[in-house]
């Protein structure tokens, strides 16, 4: 596990202009760091109706189906971290807000349930006044869990005796 002191971390201002905890403003979108609950307060304080009532609802919806999740800001966006890995995520854009499973393969593992939506590889687009269905978020979240388990390196039994 990597320990990161606070007087090494350094906030910066990336282009889409939300603040990012990084132990340098040089290092790569993989070295952020994840910040407090109340920077996603924050991000959602900051966006207009209808996308912050949208996005809240998206994030209670979250937070119902995966309620140990950790809450922060991942890459720049609100993200929900479980088992040390980031399984879900929002942001909102001009157009559109999107979700991020944050792994280029849930999504195309439930083509039928996305076939209505714009997506790329690891973003669903959907519009600001109109949250994702709960149904759609809980199979979103139960791929990218068994993504999560499924790379978590297992113990290996121990013999009797």
């Amino acid at each position: 596990m990597l320990r990161i002191s606070t007087s090494t971390i350094r906030w910066f201002l990336p282009p889409n202009g939300f603040r990012v905890a990084c132990l340098d403003p040089s290092l790569t979108a993989v070295e952020n760091v994840i910040v407090s609950e109340a920077e996603i307060d924050a991000y959602l304080a900051g966006l207009d109706e209808p996308k912050r009532s949208t996005l809240e609802t998206l994030r209670t919806t979250i937070r119902d189906i995966v309620p140990d999740a950790e809450q922060g800001i991942a890459y720049g966006m609100p993200a929900f971290r479980l088992h040390g890995k980031v399984i879900a995520g929002f942001a909102a854009f001009t157009n559109h807000l999107s979700y991020l499973p944050h792994s280029g393969s849930v999504l195309s593992q439930l083509p039928g349930e996305t076939a209505g939506y714009t997506m790329t590889p690891g973003t669903l687009h959907f519009a600001i006044d109109e949250p994702l269905p709960r149904a759609l978020v809980e199979k979103l979240i139960a791929v990218r869990l068994r993504q999560v388990q499924d790379a978590r390196p297992r113990r290996a039994a121990r013999p009797a005796g």
